[in-house]
């Protein structure tokens, strides 16, 4: 445990301190991060968060948003990262040193430069982070969720189950004991914008083989993305499904069917 608890921190500081130098070399304050610190003032100063135009987030975001809303945007978003980059290995390295391989995946460094979300969703399989954050939102103001729903028709986004070729996704159902094939495709499912929001699905691949590849295959988005400015969300989506969604339906179709590990075994 000493040591997962120190390899876990070591993870944390690096990706931390590497996400606040990206956001101060690219002007970007908080990154996406700023959203949930300004929820967090918001609440502090006794105003409507959703009365700030583009306010996308729910209000869950402003409970975490909280004990950063006194530092210094860069240094926010940084230390936001590398604490839901510690967390998420010290849940993963509880099944093997091994499932910490998918810190190289492209999806991970994707969001790094941005203080995103994922680390923290990918931490909460093994952690029980959002639902009492949640919670707790809805006691500070229980109509929210009503207020969030009312600017969703200004969130940019594509399902991947419904771009081509997406539609083969749903062979997951072939495996529809397995835990990660139902995974796979409620994620196919959710709205999406780019391709930090397919990070989740690393909770899939279990072997050391099975996370290689898939981490490979998610390069191929990554060279994609560094020759080519995409011209549409489609277009983000379409090479989303190539190189993420369809590797992790190859790995869940390819398992033997002795070979069932859950999301939360190894």
């Amino acid at each position: 445990m000493r040591w997962r608890i120190a390899v876990s921190m070591a993870i944390g500081v690096g990706s931390g301190v590497y996400c606040w130098f990206l956001l101060m070399h690219f002007h970007l304050g908080a990154g996406d991060f700023n959203w949930a610190v300004w929820a967090a003032e918001d609440l502090l100063a006794h105003r409507n968060p959703y009365a700030r135009p583009m306010q996308l987030y729910p209000l869950t975001c402003a409970v975490f948003g909280l004990p950063f809303a006194w530092m210094r945007p860069e240094a926010a978003g940084g230390a936001f990262y590398g604490i839901s980059s510690a967390l998420m290995a010290l849940g993963l390295s509880r099944y093997g040193y091994r499932r910490l391989l998918v810190f190289l995946a492209y999806p991970y460094w994707a969001g790094i430069i941005e203080a995103q979300w994922t680390p923290l969703i990918m931490a909460s399989a093994f952690f029980p982070l959002l639902l009492p954050a949640t919670l707790l939102s809805l006691l500070v103001m229980p109509g929210w969720p009503w207020l969030w729903a009312g600017h969703f028709y200004l969130y940019n986004r594509f399902v991947p189950l419904l771009i081509v070729p997406g539609p083969l996704l749903a062979l997951a159902l072939l495996r529809y004991r397995d835990r990660d094939a139902l995974l796979l495709l409620l994620a196919a499912l959710m709205p999406q914008r780019w391709f930090y929001d397919t990070f989740i699905l690393w909770l899939i691949p279990k072997t050391r083989r099975e996370i290689i590849w898939t981490i490979f295959f998610s390069w191929g988005a990554g060279l994609y993305r560094w020759y080519h400015a995409p011209h549409s969300y489609i277009e983000v989506g379409r090479w989303m499904v190539l190189f993420m969604y369809l590797p992790m339906l190859a790995v869940v179709l390819l398992r033997k069917a002795a070979e069932k590990p859950s999301i939360a075994t190894a």
